[in-house]
């Protein structure tokens, strides 16, 4: 799930001055919990349908948060007070959480992923997925992909490519007719792109440069598969494949930062390759303690 939430403000119950901003605070707002615990007051309405119980959620960590935000659209903005029992609690969160604090938060819903539809469809078998529409299998796949990119922003690269693979296995099994296949290629495309990415991430060049020349078969120029492959090469000490990639990508976005100064980093690799390389040779056939050199009889 996608959103930001401002740093929560404190309102005692124990003092008349936060008595009663609480209660001013109070006097307009929903109640979402029943007993009074939880209460919201809307201040830019989001649209579509509301959070799922099983839509994926980012560092929830209080009970009121949750309850507040499968109250919420896309794109809503609100205010939610929590009494301490749906917050921190008699003990609160020193230093900035008092103990018996009531909070108000401000969040913005921008985004979420709801899990429920892409799990049951992905415990199906082959064949009753192919009972489903292509665009319904294009759904879910996309809605793994996102699942991934989610996980890959929080640095979790391992279920983000357990993520992608789902995706990618849904594709591969559909068959589609020849008018549809590119949507299907188009689709697989953006996972293989993705795994290639996260591979690299994961330290493992020698699947990077896998998925990378997959998606190539798709489009022989993509940049971004281009490049990941001359990444996957260059970290695999493979310097003359790196650089056909590398020149191969910086063809097709002549003026591409990224493309530039990986071809510069190849080049200075390179150089300390040859060095170390003249140096072995050197030592090799150097003459040896009595002035012999290696291959005299």
């Amino acid at each position: 799930m996608g959103g930001s939430t401002r740093s929560p403000g404190v309102l005692q119950r124990d003092d008349a001055s936060s008595q009663s901003r609480y209660q001013r605070l109070s006097q307009r707002m929903l109640d979402l919990s029943g007993d009074r615990g939880v209460l919201k007051d809307v201040i830019r309405e989001g649209s579509g349908e509301l959070v799922t119980p099983d839509a994926s959620v980012l560092d929830i960590t209080l009970w009121g948060m949750e309850l507040g935000l499968l109250s919420m659209r896309r794109g809503e903005v609100a205010r939610f007070l929590f009494k301490p029992t749906y917050a921190y609690g008699m003990l609160g969160c020193p230093p900035l959480i008092p103990p018996n604090a009531t909070v108000l938060f401000e969040i913005e819903l921008l985004d979420f992923l709801d899990s429920a539809e892409s799990d049951k469809f992905c415990v199906l078998s082959a064949e009753q997925q192919d009972q489903f529409p292509l665009q319904k299998v294009l759904k879910v796949a996309a809605t793994e992909r996102e699942f991934g990119n989610y996980l890959f922003r929080q640095n979790r690269f391992y279920d983000a490519k357990v993520r992608y693979k789902r995706a990618l296995l849904l594709l591969h099994r559909r068959s589609a007719p020849a008018e549809e296949q590119l949507l299907v290629e188009t689709a697989k495309l953006l996972v293989l792109l993705n795994l290639s990415f996260t591979y690299l991430k994961l330290e493992r060049p020698t699947m990077a440069l896998r998925y990378g020349e997959q998606a190539l078969v798709i489009d022989q120029k993509n940049t971004k598969a281009l490049f990941r492959c001359g990444q996957a090469c260059l970290l695999m000490t493979e310097y003359q494949k790196a650089r056909d990639f590398l020149v191969r990508a910086q063809k097709e976005q002549p003026f591409n930062h990224d493309i530039n100064n990986e071809l510069k980093k190849l080049a200075s690799y390179y150089s300390d390759y040859l060095g170390k390389e003249k140096e072995m040779c050197h030592r090799m056939f150097a003459p040896g303690e009595h002035g012999s050199t290696v291959g005299e009889n």
